[in-house]
């Protein structure tokens, strides 16, 4: 069963580009508020001119935890509620893990994922106050599995997603639903604008060239309106997943990448339940391993 817009109210971040302008334009289109916010702004302009006040642009960076408080209360006091939080702010780092940085490994993951859980922080007591709203993780496929160049993207969306799956159970009891969205390729600027290791390192020459000759070859991507159209349906449903994977060819990495782990499983059980025997607390010991 599934529910209508009803003049709902948007918080979406990363809202200038890529798949946040995709998803503002959409929510706009249907009748509903939105609250966009970005580090620069100017790209809204055309969007502020034909809708008017029922677009909020607020510049942000969703890093600094103090002005994504400030931020989403100005937000509520401006159009009174919230009712869909999208994460959507995040940025590709592409590079061996050997080759990343301090400073580069620390910046992915404030903005993918610190980001993110500040900006859930700061709209949950709005929600709960209002046992209701729905809180959309735009994560990836690279949360389901990584592999080389992807390595410090993908810690990013598993830290992302660990959260999310504890968020999820712990709003639940407030009326508060949590998504994990995991999209594939989208033609956005995420390829163009994203940061590369500066100081590739030439024993990785040959995984390098032969990881970018599969993307090359293997890239699938689609016009950034159809994952705008599936979040609709996912906002309108009155029984939202909590994992909702966009793309074909995604959908079955998911599926293979899912039976070569109930494989291995499987193959390792004995050892696996071998591990496991029950026996008393031992004595000064009060807590367990996990």
């Amino acid at each position: 069963m599934t529910t209508t817009s009803s003049d709902r109210v948007w918080f979406i971040t990363g809202a200038s580009r890529g798949l946040g302008r995709a998803f503002t334009e959409a929510a706009l289109a249907a009748g509903d508020r939105v609250v966009a916010v970005a580090r620069t702004l100017s790209t809204l302009d055309p969007l502020t001119a034909q809708y008017g006040e029922r677009l909020l642009a607020l510049p942000l960076d969703v890093t600094d935890r103090a002005a994504v408080h400030a931020t989403v209360d100005e937000a509520v006091r401006r159009f009174g509620r919230l009712d869909i939080v999208v994460n959507n702010a995040g940025y590709l780092a592409m590079g061996m893990i050997e080759e990343f940085t301090e400073e580069q490994a620390r910046a992915q993951l404030e903005t993918n994922f610190f980001g993110a859980l500040w900006v859930t922080q700061a709209v949950l007591p709005h929600l709960r106050a209002r046992r209701s709203g729905h809180i959309l993780q735009i994560s990836s496929i690279g949360a389901l599995t990584s592999g080389p160049l992807t390595g410090i993207y993908s810690a990013g969306k598993y830290a992302l997603e660990g959260m999310s799956e504890a968020l999820a159970a712990e709003a639940e009891s407030f009326g508060i639903k949590v998504t994990m969205v995991e999209p594939g390729g989208y033609w956005t600027e995420l390829y163009t604008s994203g940061l590369v290791a500066t100081e590739p390192m030439d024993a990785y020459a040959p995984l390098r060239a032969e990881m970018e000759r599969r993307y090359a070859a293997g890239s699938v991507d689609s016009p950034a309106h159809l994952a705008a159209e599936a979040i609709m349906k996912l906002v309108n449903s009155d029984d939202p997943p909590l994992r909702l994977l966009l793309g074909s060819a995604i959908y079955d990495v998911a599926v293979d990448v899912t039976r070569q782990r109930l494989a291995t499983w499987a193959a390792w059980e004995e050892t696996s339940r071998a591990a496991e025997q029950a026996t008393p607390t031992p004595d000064g010991y009060g807590g367990h391993q996990s």
